[in-house]
């Protein structure tokens, strides 16, 4: 697991009200440590600091995006290696503009398109921190080397222009002080909107259906509008609140990937005010029915199943027993129980949202690449079954494929089924947008043929044409 980037002192510095550190910027240890708590909410250590005990901020994490590996940028004060020739005016606009010091356009898996809208003050003690409260690494992290034509960077200057609006936040004069500063965290610092926002063909976000689900690849980031079928509508306060600090509800859902990097790395450590803002904000929202997800279904994701005695039934008939059972009964009934019930550290399988989706992205990407996530100093840790995991039990496709429709037929949404190739595609990254098929080399080869035979048969045509005319005389 990546390595948290507190400092103890750091710690005890913003731990006891951020209101009253914000209070005193006058002091630059206030400042710093103002600096470092925004720096927690915008979760930047998550993806700058590299994984296993690597130096904070130094850089060199692999982001898999649909279009290429994205490796992040060493961001740590070294004047070699990082950003300490950075002016605060250089600092800004590559955090809101996505623009660095040498005017190369940054990629979106850095999410200046939700960190546009953070504050000047805030700048400010963000450029504080990252100057004078990190240390200073003097290791390059690797480049960034994506397929044409992404390899242009100049090319995002026409994405930025379509799908940035750079419009700094503006507090609503009829909403209160906790929602505004709600909608602040979510929609600017903690970026919840780049994950949870579905996305067009060319990878903009699709506003109009701000935080009602979207995909992540091999994950899918759900619906967090109020709605009480396919997003939080039948959660309380207390339960979001609690699974914003520990990523984990009994009967409702856990966090895994993207999420539980968001909740070990940052959220965890938001004050309870925060924490309580961003509830009070999500609460309020309109509701948004994600269309994709339950299909017009009156139960909630986390309403389906129940405990199952099938383990007792199939142990006296294994010879015909259910492919996906074997799989279950010898792999995951030692955590999960024979039952499904879990354990208190292990969840149950029915009331959960992961097997209640109607898309199982999350169900098949959690076998296939386990579930980690550090909460307060605990390691809660289910390990990985793909073909690729460094752990003994290894599960093809097709086992991957059949523990899950027993699981979803058991415990889950029974409507659900999954097939090998799906597994394949969720374990190699998920589905290809559009934008990633439509610049494929095989594609962009097949674009070029068919623009070189449309020119061949201009010609063709302009030829004959010519020598009509020719004869004509």
């Amino acid at each position: 697991m990546r390595r948290r980037y507190l400092s103890l002192a750091m710690s005890m510095l913003f731990a006891t009200a951020f209101g009253a550190v914000a209070a005193d910027n006058s002091s630059p240890q206030a400042l710093i440590a103002k600096g470092e708590y925004l720096a927690i909410a915008a979760d930047c250590g998550a993806c700058h600091t590299p994984p296993k005990e690597g130096a904070a901020m130094s850089g060199g994490y692999a982001i898999q995006s649909p279009l290429g590996t994205v490796f992040a940028s060493n961001i740590t004060p070294s004047k070699v290696a990082g950003i300490g020739n950075y002016t605060e005016q250089d600092f800004a606009r590559a955090v809101r503009d996505g623009i660095n010091k040498q005017g190369q356009y940054l990629y979106p898996a850095m999410p200046y398109t939700s960190y546009s809208r953070i504050t000047d003050a805030d700048i400010h003690a963000l450029y504080a921190y990252f100057m004078h409260g990190v240390a200073a690494v003097d290791r390059p992290a690797p480049q960034t080397h994506l397929p044409f034509p992404f390899n242009i960077r100049s090319s995002m200057a026409l994405w930025n222009t379509l799908f940035s609006n750079n419009k700094p936040f503006i507090a609503e004069k009829s909403a209160s002080q906790e929602i505004n500063r709600g909608n602040y965290l979510v929609n600017a610092l903690a970026h919840c909107d780049t994950c949870h926002t579905p996305r067009i063909a060319l990878m903009g976000q699709e506003d109009s259906k701000a935080l009602s689900g979207g995909s992540l690849g091999s994950w899918y980031a759900p619906n967090i509008t109020p709605d009480k079928t396919s997003g939080i509508g039948g959660w309380s306060s207390d339960n979001l609140a609690h699974y914003l600090k520990t990523g984990h509800v009994a009967g409702k859902a856990q966090a895994a990937g993207p999420m539980a990097e968001a909740v070990e790395h940052s959220l965890q450590h938001l004050s309870d005010a925060d924490i309580n803002a961003i509830v009070a904000y999500l609460q309020q929202l309109p509701a948004i029915k994600n269309t994709a997800m339950n299909s017009g279904e009156s139960k909630s994701r986390d309403s389906y199943g129940a405990a199952s005695n099938t383990e007792q039934q199939m142990r006296g008939d294994v010879a015909t027993a259910d492919p996906g059972w074997k799989i279950y009964s010898g792999s995951c009934a030692n955590c999960h129980q024979a039952n499904g019930e879990g354990t208190s550290y292990y969840p149950s399988l029915f009331h959960n949202s992961a097997t209640g989706a109607d898309d199982p992205s999350n169900l098949v990407s959690a076998i296939v690449n386990g579930v980690h996530r550090n909460v307060n100093g605990q390691q809660i840790d289910m390990p990985a079954f793909g073909p690729d995991a460094n752990f003994t039990v290894r599960l093809t496709d097709r086992q991957i494929a059949d523990v899950s429709n027993y699981v979803l037929k058991t415990y889950g949404n029974p409507k659900v089924s999954v097939t090998a190739a799906q597994v394949k595609e969720i374990r190699e990254g998920g589905p290809k947008p559009l934008l990633a098929k439509l610049t494929a080399p095989s594609v962009m080869i097949g674009a070029v043929v068919v623009v070189v035979l449309i020119l061949a048969l201009l010609l063709l045509w302009a030829s004959k044409r010519r020598k009509k005319h020719v004869a004509r005389k």
